[in-house]
């Protein structure tokens, strides 16, 4: 009987690699787990999952789940703070007394919790399926399968509400840059979500949802993973395993490399083995490699990533951040030639798209460009002509020998003529020799008939007839303008009516996202003028096409230079969009965390930016109330001119009303909303003067209002404030700036060359907008005219 248990023990010791006396099997009220005992763990009733801390650094640890079985590496599949690691010393996973599961760093400082409250009996424990699960009785209060990381267990559903996050890296687990989500549209999809751009990749961004076999008419957003290894989704999207089949562990990953792969246990090798991913090359996934660099796929050693010629590495450790140019392009276009690279591609950033060009004039558009880095050059088959794309920026880039493309990579003649590398020309040989275009012009039967009927007249009436026709033509497209479904308002205001074909069309199916908000996303497009436009596609609305075109002929006689201009709309059915003017820089969020934007820059941003507001909010015939100030609507020409984006659509008012404002709902971004929303005020125009307020801090602090600044109090404890009213702390009194602006100064600007004197102004108005009485705060036209003092 004592060797029985004693093998037993063994056995369970061999099995889960722990002792077995600390592991549990669920947590209660006032019980908790400490990261300096490895053997604290709570294991599953079927021995699969284990959950513990999980170390994820030098003493730095997560809490964690994983698979029991002791592989080559712990299969982590869920994190509860990938993002916040903590102390390896005196850290506790805590159900506490009133129901909240906290886990607290060795300051004890929370740095992950679940949030909830129970004054009954509540418990923690690790269900069979991998689910970590708080109940209170029969009711689940909080469960980690509503709140997955990278990866999804069989039985755990991926709802509209949930998303995976791959991590950083094979060995860093915190997020990285690649997300799987129903997008608004009701599709799966895959998008790099980098740093500095964004873009879907999977489906293929140029199909139409139903091309890439998926079904946007599907309200549940639902997918989900069997036990027998089959996965459905309500957009269409379902595939099984190789070794479909029950009784077999198996994880949908999202991996670090940005593909979506199944994987299957095998019981031989004790590996994970890919039974199926999403994408079958490697380097078509977006952010590969990053910028001005090459993706290559070896079937032995699989993707390796390269920089252009003339590039170099920028960070050795870590591919996302691309190489950099060693070189400048000089201005004189007799100084640069072109380096041709075979089977080369770089998806987007495509400064224009010419088709039917030839070599010399893609090449001369590029130079007369200062943007322009290069020129992607391709025979395009199905209009037997060839097709110029010259380049703005050299992302998503690969090389394979399918692709039939050039690359013309521009650079100086001093560098090119100095490498010794040859000049590649491309050898891919094409299955056929000649090409036929087709006469593809058809006529309709009446103009046939007109034709005929006027072969039958005499020349003298010949002309009598001409007149008719141009008049009875005339007439007839006037009354089909003004029968028109859409508007029964007349737009004076020089915008282009667009349909939805010809916008989706150059957005390439609303391809290339470049940005969102709460109203809508932000694609960039190239019109049949060869304009590159900003077309946002607004979310659908319960506003008719007459209200819609309404507000458009008021935003159309606004004129400022501190205001996007709009150049057309599109208003069919349930589809609203907006066709802008494209800034190259994109928007202040982007360019705020970098060197470029320094103190005379930002000072000047905060004018031009106040000067656009006042204009609305004063000086044209509607009061226009933006509602969403923010850096994401603060967009900046090729000078870093500022000028203001999403104004006019949120609420549109005339003088005489300004006291009778009502809106349906809350507007606003969080952090930078005004109080007058939460406590259901009056709503007026000191609602934008608020949030530019806080817009202001954010451009002298580099610091996000979303996030708490972290301090210590009196007694030396972890405090968290808000970015309001940490400067404000810092700031007291009206004393010498250089007592308090060396706190708060953004750690980017240049401390010898910075203007502290007016980046101090800014830290005074901006605190008097963001007063919590809205009667207190000054209008828009006293915001410039203090700024102008």
């Amino acid at each position: 009987m004592l060797g029985s248990l004693l093998l037993l023990l063994l056995f369970w010791s061999s099995a889960f690699s722990f002792p077995g006396a600390f592991a549990y099997s669920r947590l209660t009220k006032g019980s908790s787990l400490s990261v300096e005992n490895q053997e604290d763990v709570l294991i599953s009733p079927n021995g699969l999952f284990t959950a513990g801390f999980h170390s994820v650094g030098i003493n730095a640890y997560s809490f964690a789940i994983w698979f029991t079985e002791k592989l080559s590496n712990r299969t982590i599949v869920w994190m509860a703070n990938r993002d916040h690691p903590v102390n390896g010393k005196h850290s506790k996973l805590t159900l506490l007394k009133d129901g909240n599961l906290i886990l607290t760093d060795a300051s004890k400082f929370i740095s992950w919790a679940t949030n909830t409250a129970s004054a009954s009996f509540v418990q923690i424990l690790l269900q069979n399926t991998g689910n970590l699960v708080l109940t209170e009785k029969d009711n689940v209060l909080w469960q980690s399968f509503d709140v997955p990381t990278d990866t999804l267990l069989p039985g755990q559903p991926l709802t509209r509400y949930t998303r995976l996050i791959s991590s950083r890296s094979q060995n860093n687990y915190s997020s990285g840059f690649y997300k799987l989500f129903f997008d608004d549209d009701n599709v799966l999809r895959l998008v790099f979500d980098g740093p500095e751009t964004s873009s879907i990749y999977w489906p293929d961004p140029w199909l139409l949802s139903f091309e890439a076999g998926r079904t946007r008419y599907n309200d549940s957003r639902v997918a989900v993973l069997d036990s027998w290894g089959h996965f459905q989704s309500s957009d269409r999207v379902g595939f099984s395993a190789n070794d479909f089949g029950p009784g077999i562990q198996r994880r949908l990953t999202l991996d670090f490399d940005g593909n979506f792969r199944l994987y299957s246990l095998d019981t031989t090798t004790r590996s994970w083995i890919a039974s199926w991913e999403a994408m079958i090359g490697s380097c078509r996934i977006h952010g590969a490699c990053g910028p001005n660099s090459l993706c290559s796929h070896y079937p032995s050693s699989g993707r390796k990533c390269s920089c252009l010629q003339g590039y170099r590495v920028k960070n050795y450790t870590d591919w996302a951040y691309g190489c950099e140019p060693e070189y400048q392009l000089p201005c004189n276009s007799r100084e640069v030639t072109y380096i041709k690279l075979s089977h080369v591609n770089f998806y987007g950033y495509n400064i224009d798209i010419l088709h039917n060009s030839t070599l010399e004039k893609c090449e001369k558009i590029c130079n007369e460009s200062r943007k322009c880095k290069g020129f992607q050059y391709r025979f395009n088959k199905e209009n037997g002509v060839y097709d110029c794309y010259p380049k703005s920026a050299f992302r998503n880039g690969f090389i394979s020998p399918t692709y039939s493309g050039m690359l013309h990579l521009k650079q100086p003649k001093a560098i090119a003529l100095a490498t010794d590398q040859p000049a590649k020309i491309s050898s891919l040989i094409c299955s056929s020799s000649s090409i036929v275009t087709l006469n593809r012009t058809y006529k309709k039967k009446g103009e046939r008939e007109s034709v005929r009927i006027l072969l039958w007249f005499v020349p003298a009436l010949g002309l009598l007839e001409m007149i008719c026709i141009v008049s009875v033509w005339f007439f007839l497209y006037r009354s089909r303008r003004t029968s028109d479904k859409q508007p029964y308002v007349h737009l004076s205001t020089g915008f282009r009516k667009y349909s939805f074909s010809e916008l989706k069309k150059a957005t390439k199916n609303f391809g290339e996202e470049i940005g969102r908000g709460g109203s809508g996303i932000v694609y960039k497009g190239v019109l049949l003028d060869h304009r590159v436009a900003a077309v946002k596609r607004l979310k659908e609305a319960n506003q008719d096409g007459a209200e819609f075109l309404a507000e458009l002929s008021i935003i159309g006689r606004l004129n400022h230079m501190h205001l996007i201009d709009i150049w057309g709309y599109c208003a069919e059915g349930k589809h609203r969009l907006l066709v802008y003017e494209y800034l190259e820089h994109g928007s202040l969020a982007e360019n705020l965390h970098c060197t470029v934007i320094d103190s005379k820059m930002r000072f000047e941003i905060a004018l031009g930016t106040a000067k656009g507001l006042a204009y609305l909010h004063e000086e044209c015939l509607e009061w226009v109330l933006h509602c969403d100030i923010k850096p994401q609507n603060v967009l900046l020409d090729s000078n870093y001119h500022p000028k203001l984006a999403d104004f006019g659509l949120s609420k549109l008012l005339r003088r005489a009303e300004v006291n009778d404002l009502s809106f349906s709902k809350i507007r606003g971004t969080r952090g930078y909303m005004a109080p007058e929303w939460i406590g259901n005020l009056p709503i007026t125009s000191q609602v934008d003067v608020y949030s530019y307020g806080v817009v202001l801090l954010e451009m002298v602090t580099g610091k996000s209002p979303k996030m708490h600044v972290q301090t210590f109090g009196v007694g030396g404890e972890m405090v968290e404030k808000t970015l309001i009213e940490w400067v404000r702390e810092i700031v007291k009194g009206d004393g010498e700036i250089t007592a308090w602006i060396d706190e708060i100064l953004d750690p980017l600007l240049d401390n010898t060359q910075c203007d502290k004197g007016k980046m101090a102004l800014l830290v005074r108005v901006a605190l008097h907008c963001v007063e919590e009485d809205r009667k207190v705060r000054p209008t828009m036209r006293q915001v410039v005219e203090m700024l102008l003092h």
